[in-house]
């Protein structure tokens, strides 16, 4: 088996340079004669980062795959996301209140328009205290909710948290298993959850290491972040007494975080 494995694994390295060599050869050829160098140099950028790395490193993530709990998020490419990290239990408007509450704000939702805003400030560095999130994906949908809280003036440095619903008593009863991971089902927005969340901290513009995406620099220290949030509600009194809890195996290192594996777990006040 680890046999097949390596020999995918160095199928799919060489596939990528093949399509990388024929990008400079012929793309470059073409492009020379019909638009200026920078333009190529872009569009070579779009495809390789955009297109061609995010399917090779997908194809790497399922070749390596193990069947245990999963404690990080995904990207839309089905990449590995963010360390989930929180867990609060109670209705959306017990959430809301929480986090009201603690000085932090809703994100708005990401459509055209607010990702325009979002480009915009983060270039001319002008604070947008609700800018949306990018997707993120847990129980196979996009982040129910999002919030934040502005480090400065600066968009390019935030606290900020994506929460996903689950139903409490199936949380009680399967939170170890991957049945609970794997179930796509929303609780109504009056009934009380379990919103499980994943909190990071954005510090700054960086490119993602697997595909050289442009996106937000983030702290590696997900257990930091993670402690600063329960901090943040427990001081205004949003939450009770939050304990620790492990969903599966211990956790090292997810992509570039480091992360205990464990998530605090606490009722919404």
């Amino acid at each position: 088996m680890r046999a097949i494995v390596r020999i995918l694994q160095r199928l799919a390295v060489l596939s990528l340079g093949i399509i990388s060599i024929w990008l400079i050869v012929y793309v470059f050829e073409f492009t020379d004669k019909k638009v200026p160098t920078l333009f190529a140099l872009g569009i070579t950028y779009g495809i390789g980062a955009y297109v061609i790395l995010p399917r090779a490193v997908r194809m790497g993530l399922k070749l390596l795959q193990r069947k245990h709990v999963p404690r990080f998020t995904v990207t839309g490419d089905g990449l590995v996301g963010d360390p989930v990290n929180l867990a609060l239990v109670g209705t959306l408007d017990q959430l809301r209140t929480a986090f009201a509450g603690a000085g932090w704000v809703e994100a708005d939702p990401l459509n055209i328009k607010t990702s325009w805003l979002m480009a915009k400030a983060f270039v001319l560095n002008k604070p947008y205290p609700t800018a949306p999130f990018s997707t993120l994906y847990l129980f196979g949908r996009g982040q129910d909710i999002g919030f934040q809280k502005a480090i400065g003036n600066s968009p390019r440095k935030r606290h900020h948290i994506r929460f996903w619903a689950q139903d409490v008593a199936n949380a009680q009863a399967n939170a170890n298993t991957l049945d609970f991971w794997l179930n796509t089902d929303r609780p109504h927005h009056s009934e009380l959850a379990l919103w499980v969340g994943a909190g990071t901290r954005d510090t700054g513009f960086s490119l993602t290491r697997l595909t050289f995406q442009i996106t937000h620099a983030t702290d590696a220290d997900t257990n930091a972040e993670r402690d600063f949030i329960i901090g943040e509600l427990t001081r205004c009194g949003a939450i009770r007494h939050a304990v620790l809890f492990k969903p599966g195996d211990r956790l090292e290192r997810v992509n570039h975080y480091i992360a205990d594996g464990e998530i605090a777990v606490a009722e919404i006040a």
